[in-house]
């Protein structure tokens, strides 16, 4: 599948397939949210699990470019997981325990962000990378991208069969609603219900919606520059490395969000709360991107060194400034209204994380063509363009834009 006629072209096509994925999420995303708050969350996650499996093996076998589009897309679409899992990380927990629920849906998605694109660095094309234990003329000779799809699904096969013994939420909630009303109704003769705020009028949901799809797009546009600027030639500016030395970089930066889940993050959240935590690691965040153009100067572990330190850090601080907004969001509405609330962020969120990657490949590909500018030459004006979606994401975070829940003032 030779689309690119230039190697400063791949980043265009690149970032085209990478935004199929969130436009089909942004679509469906308010259809999936009504789906499960009519029928469950269960049977949506089950649902978005086996597209999963479909769809990406059939992404592994695309042999043309409009082939790779559509899967991606249609997995966009039929993945209608994020907003119920939001929603049931919430009602699965208790109220003390509900910023835990959230920071590991958070952290998960974290690593699968990381992790995936490191499966596909190890495995793609691995008649090239192992050409020792992978014949030319193999099935994966004919489909280099196979290999690391089949893996994925099989995984999904094994989340799609445990789903059987997820235990479902929405019903448990609706039968204490009614017992709340019965005792109500029994001492006071008469039910109130309280006034519920309209969604897009609620301020501090909308405000902490905005703020977390400006990191999103950022986050999104990051992860899709560095894995393109790592296997760039050094004489566009990159590091000339191997998919699979990506890939070993983006798991070690993996494991170090699960480190920092399970032995730093509740000491994090405590000491700073999700507002200051997010303002933090959003401010931290732009002299590490800063640095990261001067650092194909260096080579060996010189090179090593600062670029698994830089990032794992960054991954870090990205996770804090997703679980920070995402508090914010499901504590600007009352118990309710929090899976409305989370399809509307996810379908903002989606589609902001559709431009990000046409976005980004766009820009990284006009970048390789002006190696020799004056101003920002090369890839600097792409990592100047990443910090300024960093600081309007900063500045978002501060009164008078965010409006800050009663609990956190």
């Amino acid at each position: 599948m030779h689309v690119a006629q230039k190697e400063e072209d791949i980043g265009f096509y690149a970032g085209f397939l990478g935004a199929s994925y969130m436009i089909g999420r942004g679509i469906a995303s308010v259809f999936w949210g009504i789906v499960a708050d009519r029928i469950g969350r269960k049977p949506v996650i089950a649902i978005s699990v086996f597209s999963v499996i479909v769809f990406n093996t059939l992404f592994g076998l695309s042999v043309k470019y409009w082939m790779a589009i559509a899967t991606r897309f249609l997995l966009g679409a039929l993945n209608g997981f994020l907003a119920p899992v939001k929603a049931y990380s919430i009602e699965v927990c208790q109220p003390e325990q509900q910023a835990l629920g959230i920071s590991i849906v958070s952290t998960a998605w974290g690593m699968g962000v990381i992790i995936g694109p490191a499966i596909g660095g190890y495995l793609a094309q691995p008649v090239k990378q192992y050409p020792h234990l992978f014949h030319e003329k193999s099935v994966f000779g004919r489909f280099p991208y196979l290999l690391p799809c089949i893996c994925i699904s099989l995984f999904d096969t094994f989340v799609f069969i445990s789903c059987a013994w997820l235990p479902e939420t929405l019903h448990k909630h609706k039968g204490l609603d009614r017992g709340v009303e019965m005792v109500e109704s029994s001492t006071n003769q008469e039910s109130t219900e309280l006034p519920k705020k309209s969604l897009l009028k609620n301020w501090p949901l909308m405000s902490s919606i905005i703020t977390y799809c400006v990191f999103s797009l950022h986050d999104t546009a990051y992860a899709e520059i560095f894995s393109l600027w790592t296997v760039s030639n050094r004489k566009y500016g990159g590091l000339s490395f191997l998919s699979k030395d990506v890939g070993q970089v983006l798991t070690v930066a993996g494991a170090s969000l699960l480190v920092y889940q399970l032995f730093a993050y509740h000491w994090v959240n405590k000491t700073f709360g999700p507002i200051h935590s997010t303002q933090i690691s959003s401010a931290l965040s732009i002299p590490i991107i800063a640095a990261y153009p001067f650092m194909t100067h260096l080579s060996g572990i010189r090179l090593g060194v600062p670029l698994y330190i830089a990032a794992m850090l960054k991954s870090v601080f990205a996770i804090t400034r997703v679980t920070g907004t995402s508090l914010l969001q499901n504590n600007a509405v009352p118990q309710e209204q929090r899976g409305a609330a989370n399809g509307i962020a996810t379908t903002a969120m989606s589609l902001s994380k559709a431009f990000a990657p046409a976005g980004a490949g766009i820009i990284f590909s006009w970048a390789q063509k002006r190696q020799h500018a004056a101003f920002f030459p090369g890839d600097h004006m792409v990592f100047l363009l990443l910090n300024l979606t960093e600081v309007i994401g900063l500045i978002l975070t501060f009164e008078p834009f965010l409006a800050v829940p009663q609990q956190y003032k």
